[in-house]
């Protein structure tokens, strides 16, 4: 079973800022990976709220609820991580070119 997202079988979903007909970023690159560390960021304080109301013992907090948005929360930080990686790798391959 394949489960890799193509561009037919991805939805496009037009957010503000993006260009309407095309479904591409309007800031390119930049702007797409900083909305993606932003909502990293997000996501763990996210999860830190949530540990920190289980700790004090809220009962409208659960610890399953807390779990899985800690557990968002790691993989969009590792994922953040291995682009970032990837970006820096590239970009050392790039500087070792010969001309």
């Amino acid at each position: 079973m394949d489960l890799r997202l193509t561009p037919t079988t991805m939805p496009v979903t037009v957010r503000p800022g993006m260009a309407a007909k095309t479904g591409v970023p309007a800031n390119g690159f930049p702007g797409e990976f900083k909305a993606a560390l932003q909502s990293v960021s997000e996501a763990q304080n996210h999860a830190s709220r949530l540990q920190t109301q289980v700790q004090l013992g809220n009962p409208k907090v659960s610890l399953e609820e807390t779990m899985l948005a800690m557990q968002k929360a790691q993989i969009g930080f590792q994922a953040t991580l291995h682009v970032r990686n990837r970006m820096v790798q590239a970009y050392t391959d790039i500087m070792n070119m010969s001309v």
